[in-house]
Order: structure tokens, then sequence, then C-alpha cells
């Protein structure tokens, strides 16, 4: 029976270089052996990928923040039984970008969606699985949002076009969540250069994970 894997997941506001980050961290496993999977939220399996475009583009109102929650749910439920879950117990790895907590700190804090409500969905589709460690990478929302709005040819504008108020609480509440799991949650100052970000991750998996 092969050894279990562990899951990993990024999270952070608009523009906060999380899929720079998992980039170079695929290409630190890749280079020590470890066999692993990058997906991301929403998204991960046909299904989830179909509810991303629903979610991720059109106009900020379109869904209500309930709606919007289960839509997010439905893809997670998917992604965690199609792909998630086989990938871990093959032995690999899982580095994903968002998961749960996503859903806590947008629909939650930043649509004002009642935590225990988030909480109870949560609950229902996934089990409240949970990952093994959470890296949120933290920085001022002007400058996220500014990094965001600049990429070329992006079309998921969806939150990014949200006001800066709902972006502040968003922050807020991936900070509350990472007092609330300091066993599991790791807040990493992302408004730094790149290679001292990745520096700073890679130094809480040598000491979570003992890697070398």
């Amino acid at each position: 029976m092969a050894k279990q894997g562990r899951f990993i997941t990024f999270e952070g506001g608009e523009g906060s270089g999380k899929s720079t980050q998992i980039r170079r961290l695929s290409a630190a496993l890749e280079k020590r052996a470890i066999p692993h999977i990058v997906t991301r939220e929403p998204g991960g399996s046909p299904g989830a990928e179909e509810i991303r475009a629903l979610v991720l583009k059109g106009d900020p109102a379109r869904w209500n923040p309930l709606t919007e929650a289960l839509l997010f749910y439905a893809a997670r439920a998917d992604h965690t039984e199609r792909t998630i879950k086989p990938a871990l117990a093959e032995g690999q790895w899982v580095i994903c970008d968002r998961y749960s907590d996503s859903s806590y700190a947008y629909q939650g804090g930043g649509r004002g969606l009642a935590r225990e409500t988030v909480r109870r969905i949560e609950a229902i589709a996934i089990n409240d699985f949970k990952p093994d460690l959470t890296l949120i990478l933290d920085m001022p929302v002007d400058i996220g949002l500014k990094r965001s709005i600049g990429r070329q040819g992006n079309s998921e504008t969806r939150f990014e076009e949200m006001d800066i108020t709902f972006h502040e609480r968003m922050r807020k509440t991936f900070l509350d969540i990472a007092k609330r799991a300091p066993d599991r949650c790791v807040v990493i100052d992302a408004n730094q250069d790149i290679d001292s970000v990745e520096q700073a991750v890679f130094q809480v998996l040598k000491k979570r994970f003992r890697l070398k």
C-alpha cells in the first residue's frame, strides 16, 4: 500500500502570488523526486471546471452569497472526491491553489454569509475534510489588487471588481482563520520579493515535513 500523501493549500487575496509560489514549490518537489499533483479551486476536476466559469466570470452581483457558496462547495465536493483523495491515497502530495478557507473568506467575511452557514455547508459537502498545511500569503489589499488587475488576458475578474471593503474584510478573515487553526495555518508575508517568499514557504515545509 502506498504511503498517504500530503495535502497542502495556498490561500490569500487577489494578486498575492499563489500561482508563482505553487509553481516554485512544484519544482522543488520534482527535484526531490516527491510525487505530486498541482490543482486549483474552483476547478481541478471536469465538473468543477465547468462551475468555475459560473462563479469567476460575469457581474459581481451575479449570485447572492448563499448561492455562490453552494456553487463553490459543489465544485469542491467533486474536486475532493475525484482528484484530491485519489491522489493522496496513491501517496502523492497535492498542492492546491485555494480550498475551503476561501469560502470562509470570500462568501463569509467578504460577502457577509454567516460563518456557521459556511461550516454547515462544508460539513455536508466535504465532511469537514481539511488540508495538512495551509499557507496564507498575506499582503496589503491595494497592492494585491494592482497586481491582479494588471495581469494580461485575465477574464476571471468577477471578484477583483468587487469594492475594496470586500477585499479588506476578506483579508481580515484569512488572518482570523490562521489564528483559529495555528496547527494547520501559517501566514507568509507576501509583500516581499518572490525569492524571499519562496524561501519562507520552503522553511515551513522543511519544519513540518522534514524536507531537505
